[in-house]
């Protein structure tokens, strides 16, 4: 089904205006700095008195993004939390697709992205992950699942949408090529740059599914009217245990100052207050990591 152009931005525009709508009513306690962490930031950082954190669009309920310097959600949240616990500003720049946020810290235009991103072992060769949620890979589909699909082993012959750049994008091509070697009908892989429009291409019925993360497909159901299911849950879905966290640099000084930030916001209760009024208490680590893809967690 194809929509006029007005009516999709329309509906683009309706979904991010509905967004806070799913955060509980929750204080969240100011920090006090931390001169212990502070200590640890580079130099150039306490100087400047302000930090710059890169995202790559909303992606309910961690970065809601209201323009390009404004952002929502429990990943907002947590880097206020951090840039009191710091005693800087940590001010948000947005970019378009998830390549373009890690080639950015990558080059050292941003000095970190709070994501959450996902945490693979393909990624920590540029990359180091300060991990501080579990997250699962499910779909999206329309009220009553008319494709049927129930996991990755059944969506051949379906029009999957993605976030480019993404690993659910890698396993759905995986599976395509799978559907094509069985003889099986092929899947059509449809990749977007950011997850409002995904999963308005499944609203719309241009995509018969959304792959992705849980916790904001669990979001985006929410403010769908009744429009849209989940289904795939409680499944791998080709993906091993999936933790998300901070990007830095590889090796960047940042990454061991994250940790200590995430764990003392833990050990104080800011973590699991964040985190609830998001309604994101399924996703919570009991404690963060460095690079967990791949290791045994905690």
């Amino acid at each position: 089904m194809k929509l006029k152009h007005l009516t999709f931005t329309a509906l683009f525009a309706a979904t991010l205006a509905a967004a806070p709508a799913m955060a509980a009513e929750v204080t969240i306690a100011k920090q006090t700095v931390n001169e212990a962490l502070r200590a640890k930031l580079p130099e150039e950082i306490r100087k400047a008195g302000s930090i710059t954190s890169v995202n790559n669009g909303s992606f309910p309920p961690y970065e809601i993004v209201t323009g390009n310097t404004e952002m929502q959600g429990a990943s907002a949240d947590l880097t206020k939390a951090v840039g009191e616990l710091w005693g800087v500003e940590i001010k948000h720049a947005t970019v378009s697709g998830l390549p373009a946020l890690l080639s950015g810290i990558n080059s050292g235009r941003y000095q970190f992205a709070m994501g959450p991103v996902g945490d693979y072992p393909s990624r920590q060769g540029a990359n180091d992950f300060v991990d501080y949620v579990q997250e699962f890979v499910v779909f999206a589909v329309q009220k009553g699942n008319p494709k049927g699909i129930t996991s990755l082993d059944n969506t051949c012959g379906s029009r999957i949408a993605v976030m480019a750049g993404g690993s659910a994008e890698k396993v759905i091509k995986e599976q395509a090529e799978k559907c094509t070697k069985d003889g099986k009908a092929a899947i059509e892989v449809q990749s977007f740059t950011d997850q409002p429009t995904s999963i308005l291409a499944v609203r719309s019925k241009r995509s018969d599914a959304f792959f992705s993360s849980q916790a904001p497909l669990i979001y985006f159901v929410e403010q769908a009217n009744g429009q849209l299911e989940l289904t795939g849950t409680g499944l791998k879905n080709g993906f091993d245990d999936i933790f998300q966290g901070a990007v830095v640099a590889k090796g960047s000084p940042l990454g061991g100052i994250f940790l200590e930030s995430i764990k003392t916001l833990m050990d104080n209760g800011t973590y699991a207050a964040i985190l609830k009024k998001w309604g994101l208490e399924k996703n919570m680590l009991k404690e963060p990591g460095i690079n967990l893809a791949g290791k045994a967690a905690k």
